[in-house]
């Protein structure tokens, strides 16, 4: 695929994303995690080997449809551009992201807590029940922070590295862990894999999510120093190779303190302090809403700058 036709296809499908949301309807990943649970259903056993070959089954008939599409719509430019359009479109999801961060700002503004407790599900899977105005708003800077990667920095780099196989081999990832990635009794072994795979994805986007949040904190009303001080002392805390990184640096970017007590169920994590500061309120959601925005833009145009940069290199060998 041209380098100048995966750049346009990975801005008009950011454009779409941030003009459009989802699809509302037939969702491709609704479509993928109805595949997988299929998968699921004959392939489920407690063990780390079971877990990779559903990994397997369940990724590389989606990832070899992806290349075959790509390859045939290689043979016209504006094929090229729509379906790498299409797949950054359905694949992306800060739009949505930085709404529903929107949404819980308002309700916390408005101090309507049980409309806020309502809202959490939409950005992660905590209990809301037992938290307060503060254990919301840490709920949801975190979500963000840690999405803006998942939804939307990972799509922009792998479509940037391998077109649409990339998107969608990245996306089939970021849904199996959302799916069994869990530490529970049934998926502790067997969605192991998954989970590594998914992280191992993500290592070098959460790096360049951390980065940009830090770079971008002036239009936030944060400070770039202060940010890069506290990605750099505190991102090592965080339990995940890649959470900590995305987390660290809104927590600096915003001057809040992240971390703590979370609750899944029946399930209780203790997380160390991300940050300096007051746990964030309305005002912090809505900044931290605001710079998944700019993040995704950011990371848009590096992608695309840098295929463009490869395209004029690759004429001037020629």
């Amino acid at each position: 695929m041209s380098p100048i036709h995966r750049a346009l296809g990975l801005v008009l499908g950011t454009a779409a994303d941030q003009a459009f949301g989802d699809p509302e309807r037939h969702h491709p990943v609704a479509w993928f995690g109805s595949w997988a649970t299929h998968v699921e259903q004959y392939t489920w056993r407690d063990d780390h080997r079971a877990g990779g070959w559903f990994t397997l089954a369940a990724v590389i008939p989606v990832v070899g449809t992806a290349l075959l599409v790509e390859r045939v719509a290689a043979r016209r430019g504006w094929a090229e551009v729509a379906t790498t359009a299409l797949a950054t479109w359905t694949a992306l999801g800060t739009r949505r992201l930085a709404v529903e961060g929107q949404v819980m700002a308002q309700r916390l503004r408005s101090r309507d807590l049980e409309a806020a407790r309502e809202q959490l599900p939409n950005l992660c899977g905590r209990d809301p029940s037992r938290l307060d105005a503060d254990g919301l708003g840490r709920a949801t800077v975190e979500s963000m922070a840690e999405n803006t990667n998942d939804a939307g920095v990972s799509t922009l780099f792998w479509g940037a590295v391998a077109g649409v196989p990339g998107i969608i081999g990245h996306r089939c990832l970021n849904t199996l862990d959302a799916m069994v990635g869990h530490r529970n009794e049934r998926y502790e072994r067997f969605g192991a894999v998954a989970a590594r795979l998914d992280d191992a994805a993500a290592w070098l986007p959460a790096r360049i999510t951390g980065v940009l949040a830090c770079g971008l904190a002036p239009l936030v009303g944060g400070d770039t120093g202060r940010a890069w001080r506290m990605m750099r002392r505190d991102h090592a805390r965080h339990p995940s190779p890649n959470g900590g990184w995305c987390e660290s640096a809104w927590a600096g970017a915003l001057g809040v303190q992240l971390g703590g007590e979370n609750r899944y169920g029946e399930r209780v994590e203790t997380r160390p302090t991300l940050g300096e500061g007051p746990r964030p309120r309305a005002r912090e959601v809505h900044r931290a809403a605001r710079l998944v925005t700019v993040v995704t833009w950011a990371a848009a145009g590096i992608a695309a700058t840098v295929l463009g940069g490869l395209a004029l290199w690759g004429r001037r060998r020629r």
